[in-house]
């Protein structure tokens, strides 16, 4: 059987008929607090595989104090995330949350059985780094 296929999205890209998904691609939400409009755009959610409420509240307060420094919204938030090594930090959650790791088998699974999954979160990776690039980077490695 053929691996499924992985894409990664945000969800104002599918709410707006931006996404180029295949119809028949599962949309999975990697996002710990999820709003009822997310829940609406996406067919399930993984809030162990979104970042962190530490780590989120760490990049928010970041972030915040970059705007204040006269930072755009996309330039804040972009030089939050290298101030405060949340690349690192969430790759750390990933290898040792039980629950995460449990998730990423769970989709990895998945993926192996032919099924096409896209992992959706808020943030538009064109302007914005975010954790479904490395959640990506994740599931495409089979050796992990």
């Amino acid at each position: 059987m053929a691996r499924g296929t992985l894409a990664d999205t945000y969800v104002a890209a599918i709410q707006h008929d931006l996404a180029e998904l295949p119809s028949d691609t599962t949309r999975v939400g990697v996002v710990r607090q999820p709003t009822s409009w997310f829940h609406a755009t996406v067919d399930e959610n993984y809030p162990e595989l979104g970042p962190p409420a530490d780590l989120l509240e760490s990049m928010r307060d970041a972030a915040e104090d970059m705007k204040m420094q006269g930072l755009c919204e996309e330039g804040a938030h972009n030089a939050a995330w290298d101030q405060v090594g949340f690349d690192e930090a969430y790759r750390e959650h990933l290898a040792e949350s039980d629950e995460a790791q449990a998730a990423l088998a769970a989709l990895k699974d998945r993926l192996a059985s032919g099924e096409s999954l896209a992992l959706v979160c808020y943030e538009n990776t064109e302007k914005k780094r975010c954790h479904r690039t490395i959640l990506r980077e994740r599931l495409e490695d089979v050796e992990s």
